[in-house]
């Protein structure tokens, strides 16, 4: 009997016992009736007749959502998008109560519906592959962010993870990128037929100048002294040689016997 009864008890026990695991918080409810506080991770005892333990997690969420996305020019864009979210550990309670376990479906999902639209509409097809992908992703964020934080849910990104355009407007995109693509080729091209082509005037110039200075450089002095340094050093050279000048320019006759 008293076997029985230890058995008993160490059921009752065990059963009411639950475990919260970092990374969540507890919500008890006694006899229908949320508490305030939540419970934080550890060891939570309740009785199993009258309470149970909701769990609540309140680390980073990654909500994979599939959605046609519409534009600007009434496109709709089918399109992969994750959203990071957590839930505020303190008000776990009053999300509990007010909006129920489910509030992704409830809430959170609804909420990014409505925004997506609401910021994608504004916005042409092709801001969706351009530099402006950033931008509606921030603003849907910002948008979710105001409706959602007062509720205890914080928004930390949107991220449009794959964006399938309608084919007819895929292939003008990359036909307008290859053009651009060709345009840039052309117009590098441009520019190095240009810099070549003032590097030729600049060498061109320099060219010019030198031989300017040359001329202004060669006076009549100048040419008599280099006439008496060509003549002396013809003196000393020990070949046989005829020198015929008119006493400017030597001309030198080479010996033909050899």
């Amino acid at each position: 009997m008293k076997i029985t009864v230890i058995a008993l008890l160490s059921v009752l026990l065990f059963s009411g016992c639950s475990v919260i695991r970092q990374g969540e918080v507890g919500v008890k409810r006694t006899l229908g009736k949320l508490k305030d506080k939540e419970i934080n991770p550890g060891v939570a005892v309740f009785n199993p007749f009258t309470s149970r333990i909701i769990k609540v997690p309140t680390r980073t969420v990654n909500l994979e959502v599939k959605l046609s996305l519409p534009s600007k020019e009434g496109l709709n864009i089918k399109s992969e998008i994750s959203i990071l979210y957590n839930v505020n550990s303190t008000k776990a309670s009053n999300i509990i109560e007010s909006i129920g376990p489910n509030y992704e479906e409830v809430v959170i999902l609804s909420v990014f519906r409505s925004s997506a639209a609401d910021v994608c509409s504004r916005f042409y097809a092709k801001d969706m592959h351009t530099a402006e992908r950033g931008t509606i992703e921030r603003e849907i964020a910002a948008h979710m962010s105001k409706l959602l934080n007062e509720k205890g849910f914080i928004i930390e990104a949107v991220l449009l993870k794959s964006i399938q355009l309608p084919p007819a407007l895929a292939t003008a995109i990359e036909d307008k990128l290859a053009a651009e693509q060709v345009a840039q080729r052309m117009e590098f091209e441009l520019q190095r037929e240009r810099l070549e082509a003032e590097r030729k005037i600049i060498e061109a110039q320099g060219v010019r100048d030198a031989q300017k200075i040359l001329s202004e450089g060669l006076s009549e002095q100048i040419i008599k002294l280099r006439s008496i340094e060509a003549f002396k050093e013809l003196s000393t050279s020990p070949n046989t040689k005829v020198i015929v000048t008119d006493g400017k320019t030597p001309l030198l006759i080479q010996d033909q016997a050899k």
